[in-house]
């Protein structure tokens, strides 16, 4: 027989935000070089979900991440076909973050196999410009 356990309504709190206060990554050299918060834990965040290949790595859910160096790399892939798809990918690779609220203004531009990728995002903290190479 199941037991009722009464809970006051005046205990319970309402849902927040989690705080973004997390360690400041250099992703180029893999070191860890402090810590930062709001905007700048926002833009860290969006960097490391595009660089990070989804389901190549163990300690991430397979929600994390993105496909984005497979699709640049593939070898039947058209520029026209990157350029469509790379918004996509980056919505998707940052949907599950809260702090993002939208992502546009895309523009690409190609050297050898790198293609360097430049987009607004709008966060819960302000706007800012992400550039990345893939």
């Amino acid at each position: 027989m199941p037991t009722f356990i009464p809970i006051p309504i005046s205990t319970l709190q309402t849902a927040r935000e989690k705080p973004s206060l997390t360690y400041a990554l250099d992703l180029d050299r893999g070191r860890i070089i402090g810590k930062v918060d709001g905007l700048k834990a926002t833009e860290q965040a969006i960097r490391k979900a595009i660089i990070t290949p989804r389901w190549k790595c163990m300690v991430y859910n397979n929600q994390y991440g993105s496909e984005l160096k497979n699709e640049i790399t593939a070898k039947d892939a058209s520029r026209e076909l990157i350029e469509t798809e790379i918004p996509r990918m980056v919505e998707d690779a940052l949907k599950p973050d809260t702090r993002i609220l939208r992502v546009h203004s895309f523009d690409f531009s190609f050297e050898e196999d790198k293609c360097y990728i430049s987009f607004t995002a709008e966060t819960v903290y302000g706007t800012t410009v992400i550039e990345e190479v893939i």
